[in-house]
């Protein structure tokens, strides 16, 4: 099984329940797989990507949705043991 990096997407605004939706749709099984967080004047979107192809989809995505990416960095994700946050 191929890691999956934790990213953090800052994007413009508040998210409409219809993206937020989409969005969590997203997730999968994995605990914590995609989180937003509103953080005004932006809302943050943590989701993980396998590698760039993954990522660029992600990104993609999170355009065709209308959202305006303002930033992305990868965050380090929990240790082995540790409870996701």
């Amino acid at each position: 099984m191929r890691a999956r990096h934790r990213y953090e997407f800052r994007v413009s605004g508040r998210l409409s329940d219809r993206v937020e939706e989409v969005l969590r749709e997203l997730g999968g099984t994995e605990p914590d797989d995609v989180r937003v967080e509103p953080t005004p004047p932006e809302t943050v979107i943590y989701g993980r990507a396998g590698d760039a192809t993954e990522l660029t989809e992600l990104l993609e995505l999170l355009q065709n949705l209308g959202l305006h990416i303002v930033s992305v960095q990868r965050v380090p994700g929990p240790r082995p043991g540790e409870a996701p946050r």
